[in-house]
């Protein structure tokens, strides 16, 4: 009788053909000194970097497999144990494994409930590790103790460059412990505190690290509440900090007053290249704010301003500057409702700007009318690869109006019409198009109610079109015969692809 001892090296290859990584990886170390000897000439064990276990409930008990596992293995660069139910105790096992690996960079322990104890058993790794450059802690429920730990260690760790906290309760306290560490770190370049509570009082404390930092280049603090006040605080500090490029502040409350302690300092800084304000009520006064700073910014390229509320008024700032901005590349202005009047200001200004490459105007209700004002400007625009148009009942003679526009224009690659109400009628028009179109790759039709009969108008134009590769239709009760037909299309069109 064979065991993993006598038996040939040929068939315990074949036997771990048939396994997965995570038994590769767990299961099949330290059972024999042999295994092991064949577990490392085995190729797929020896150019295994990565391993996703995520959501697979191993529990403190599995966690400490991983880690004994670690111990051996000198390969895996790569370790997602997210949502695991590891607790702090499977912390432990991970973070004193963390000592003697030297090859693991990017750990995620996200959503384990590992807590403040936990968290200091990470840190406690972190004071000697010296390979480790990302690390995700988010939605451990840490709270101002775990961030205290973990800024005591950032204060000593050479490694480290991303940091994700965010979903933590960590509070203004344990802000401040983290802006405390900021003040010596020289490593650090992303940190994400978002969902964090921390408001104005914790913006202030890491605003007043930005005015010394000199390595931070991300930084995200949304849902935090910081409000007018705290947006105040970190425009303050973006006025002096000359090394953050990619701010967030989605979901803070700072309203128009905040919007305009924000566009103060994008006329001063020199630095900051995207910036997201997403859902914080800045309304049309807080879009014309950021509007006149864009005036005389010439460093943003990327804008979210979606879901604020700017209206047509708003909108109409925006496209203002836009006629003379030459650098802002990616414009994010949905669910601002600008109607048709919002959607003429921006194709207005579409015909002219030559900058403009990413153009979000979802969830707006623009209309057919307001659809026929953006195909207008797309006749005549050479730069814009990228449109969304998703959720704004433009209907079947909307999408006659785009699909008019497709014939001509040369430079669009990605189109989303998800969620309009086109129908049948309107699938054919855009059927018609994709005929004659070269240019466009990405077309999401989504929940638009096609039916069998537009599914077959789409599949008819695949016969021919040769750019397209990637096509969404989902939801559009479209019946099993007809996505047969679809699938057949695809079959003669060797470069599409439906999802």
């Amino acid at each position: 009788m064979h065991t993993f001892s006598t038996l040939p090296v040929e068939l315990v290859y074949r036997i771990m053909d048939h396994q997965n990584d995570r038994t590769l990886f767990c299961s099949m170390q330290n059972i024999c000194r042999r295994l092991n000897q064949i577990l490392s000439t085995y190729q797929r064990y020896q150019t295994l970097t990565t391993l996703h276990l995520s959501g697979n409930s191993i529990g403190a008990e599995g966690a400490q497999h991983i880690a004994n596992a670690l111990g051996t293995n000198t390969t895996l660069t790569t370790l997602n144990l997210r949502s695991n139910e590891i607790g702090a105790e499977g912390a432990q096992h991970i973070a004193n494994a963390l000592q003697t690996k030297t090859t693991l960079t990017t750990l995620d322990l996200s959503e384990n409930s590992i807590g403040a104890e936990g968290a200091q058993h990470i840190a406690n790794a972190l004071r000697t590790n010296t390979t480790l450059t990302t690390l995700d802690l988010s939605g451990n429920s840490i709270g101002a103790e775990g961030a205290q730990h973990i800024a005591n260690a950032l204060g000593t760790n050479t490694t480290l460059t991303t940091l994700d906290l965010s979903g933590n309760s960590i509070g203004a306290e344990g802000a401040q412990h983290i802006a405390n560490a900021l003040g010596t770190n020289t490593t650090l370049t992303t940190l994400d505190l978002s969902w964090n509570e921390i408001g104005a009082k914790g913006a202030k404390h890491i605003a007043d690290a930005l005015r010394t930092n000199t390595t931070l280049t991300t930084l995200h603090l949304s849902g935090n509440p910081i409000g007018a006040e705290g947006a105040q605080h970190i425009a303050n500090a973006l006025g002096t900090n000359t090394t953050l490029t990619t701010l967030s502040l989605w979901h803070n409350q700072i309203g128009a007053e905040g919007a305009q302690h924000i566009a103060n300092a994008l006329g001063t800084n020199t630095t900051l290249t995207t910036l997201n304000l997403r859902s914080n009520e800045i309304g049309a006064e807080g879009a014309q704010h950021i509007a006149d700073a864009l005036r005389t910014n010439a460093t943003l390229t990327t804008l979210d301003l979606s879901s604020n509320e700017i209206g047509d008024e708003g909108a109409q700032h925006i496209a203002a500057v836009l006629r003379t901005n030459t650098t802002l590349t990616t414009l994010d202005l949905s669910g601002n409702e600008i109607g048709d009047e919002g959607a003429q200001h921006i194709a207005a200004v579409l015909r002219t700007n030559t900058t403009l490459t990413t153009l979000d105007l979802s969830g707006n209700r623009i209309g057919a009318e307001g659809a026929q004002h953006i195909a207008d400007a797309l006749r005549t625009n050479t730069t814009l690869t990228t449109l969304g148009l998703r959720w704004n009942e433009i209907g079947d003679e909307g999408a006659q109006h785009i699909a008019d526009a497709l014939r001509m224009n040369t430079t669009l690659t990605t189109l989303s019409l998800w969620h309009n109400q086109i129908g049948a009628e309107g699938a054919q028009h855009i059927a018609n198009a994709l005929r004659t179109n070269a240019t466009l790759t990405t077309l999401d039709l989504d929940e638009n109610g096609i039916g069998a009969e537009g599914a077959q108008h789409i599949a008819n134009a695949l016969r021919t079109n040769t750019t397209l590769t990637t096509l969404h239709l989902r939801l559009n009760q479209m019946g099993d015969e007809i996505a047969q037909h679809i699938a057949d299309a695809l079959g003669r069109n060797i470069r599409a692809k439906m999802v």
